[in-house]
């Protein structure tokens, strides 16, 4: 959650928008799933990611921010893993929660280093301007 504030409050409009969509990716996955009963939870986080992969796919097109499409790998890979796990019918196990972990570090990485790549951009042009 803090990478997302950084982007927000760091980074240029695609950072913003990205960080916008992790973040509520994250609280919606942990506060509303937690929630959710085992059955449901799964396809609710498929969904979930489904449609982040699809907003930063529309910020990827507008943008063309090298970040995003390392982010758009992983939502990829998110979304499989889910995808897996929901149509195997199997629960979610140590092995999911791992893959799913490293993923998102992966994600958020991707988002991190687009923010200090923007704000560095804007602070040389804003140098290089006075």
């Amino acid at each position: 959650m803090g990478i997302a504030l950084f982007a927000l409050l760091k980074g240029g409009p695609a950072e913003r928008l990205g960080g916008a969509m992790v973040g509520a990716n994250l609280l919606l996955s942990v506060f509303v799933g937690s929630f959710l009963p085992p059955s449901v939870e799964t396809l609710f986080r498929l969904t979930l990611d489904g449609l982040t992969a699809l907003g930063l796919l529309v910020i990827a097109v507008r943008y063309a921010s090298f970040w995003l499409g390392g982010a758009m790998l992983l939502y990829a890979a998110q979304f499989s893993l889910h995808a897996f796990y929901m149509v195997m019918s199997r629960s979610v196990d140590l092995l999911h929660m791992r893959i799913n972990n490293l993923n998102f570090l992966g994600i958020s990485v991707c988002l991190a280093v687009g923010t200090i790549v923007g704000w560095r951009r804007r602070v040389v042009s804003r140098r290089s301007a006075a």
